[in-house]
């Protein structure tokens, strides 16, 4: 059966975990973060299978639909990849006697890495849900450790423990708040997933001085949302209700954007509160799908229909907001600028709000917030 030796061999025979935190990674147990029962495992039923799953390099979903016991299924909650926990302390660059603030307690592993090579006192750590914090804190008891532990809105900070050397953040954010950058010591660091409805797989890493940070784009994380922020909450059903739309063409495919990460994330940077899903293709239906544009507000809503070999595509947009041809003309202006990268970018923030350069900080191309 499966042991917490046998991820830290996986990690090491990725090149994944640092040197200086792999005997931190050896003394924690992820077994111990990891409920006995939940909606996919189950570790009365099947030993094995649950040691599997919890010490293998994958997220494990630890909470849907925010614990209530009815719903979508929607995963609110999870214990993240460990690779991608390690991806976010080497970003941090976490050095002995940092002081650090950690966004999302959830099982409280993360905490309790940090417990481990820094010490408790050096560790504070925020869950906004407040069965996740009982969990967690009660987990990092049990596992023998006693940082700071915080019920509440992560994204203020924690006055009373600040300032800190470092923040990271283990959820996705849209936004930096000025109260959390005015918590950070000059020459501090803040790392978090970053992102928007339409496209949230990048990390940003953020250098602060005077209250002010700035930094660059880097990485492929999928994190859950901060639930203050939390994008994408919106489903077919909930938007389109078999009204008729303008109908229209476009020579741009739903393949020229889907899982193409550069142009999502400079038509997030365009396009705010929209999100996209594509419907159809794979190998069921290689030469047909549905590319849906849905705004968070459920007021707006758009599709392009796909069919391989087509010169141009039909299109249909209902709503006050004509959300295709602001998708297309965001993706044409990516597509004249050379189709750019995500290592191109970088972000400063401050307390009037954030903004998105390309190649220098002078050089704005979007308000984010």
């Amino acid at each position: 059966m499966r042991t917490q030796q046998y991820l830290v061999q996986v990690l090491e025979e990725a090149g994944t975990l640092p040197p200086d935190w792999a005997a931190t990674v050896r003394a924690v147990d992820r077994g111990m973060f990891i409920p006995d029962k939940t909606q996919d495992l189950d570790r009365f039923t099947d030993a094995a299978g649950w040691a599997a799953a919890v010490y293998s390099d994958t997220p494990l979903v630890t909470q849907y639909d925010d614990g209530a016991p009815e719903g979508p299924g929607m995963p609110t909650s999870s214990s993240s990849k460990p690779s991608a926990m390690l991806e976010i302390l080497a970003l941090a660059h976490i050095q002995p006697g940092d002081k650090v603030f950690e966004i999302g307690t959830a099982t409280g592993y993360m905490a309790a890495w940090l417990c481990q090579q820094l010490g408790d006192e050096q560790v504070t750590t925020v869950e906004f849900d407040g069965d996740l914090y009982r969990e967690g804190r009660q987990n990092l008891r049990l596992a023998g450790y006693s940082p700071t532990v915080l019920h509440g809105d992560g994204l203020k900070g924690s006055p009373d423990r600040a300032p800190f050397h470092k923040v990271i953040a283990t959820c996705s954010l849209e936004a930096i708040p000025g109260t959390l950058l005015g918590q950070v010591k000059d020459g501090g660091r803040i790392v978090a997933p970053f992102g928007n409805a339409f496209h949230s797989y990048s990390y940003v890493t953020l250098d602060v001085s005077g209250g002010r940070g700035i930094g660059r784009f880097s990485g492929n994380p999928d994190f859950m949302w901060a639930r203050q922020q939390r994008n994408r909450h919106a489903a077919i059903s909930d938007v389109y209700h078999a009204e008729k739309g303008e109908e229209g063409t476009t020579h741009i495919s739903p393949y020229d954007i889907h899982h193409q990460g550069d142009a999502e994330f400079w038509i997030g940077l365009h396009v705010p509160g929209v999100w996209g899903q594509l419907h159809g293709g794979g190998d069921e239906a290689p030469d047909e799908a549905t590319y849906w544009l849905l705004a968070n507000d459920r007021k707006s809503w758009a599709t392009v229909e796909f069919t391989a070999g087509a010169e141009e595509f039909v299109t249909e947009q209902y709503g006050p907001r004509k959300l295709w041809t602001e998708v297309e003309n965001a993706c044409t202006s990516w597509q004249r600028l050379g189709r750019p990268g995500r290592d191109q970018f970088g972000m400063t923030a401050s307390e009037t709000g954030g903004v998105v350069w390309r190649g220098e900080p002078g050089n704005v191309v979007a308000k984010v917030w």
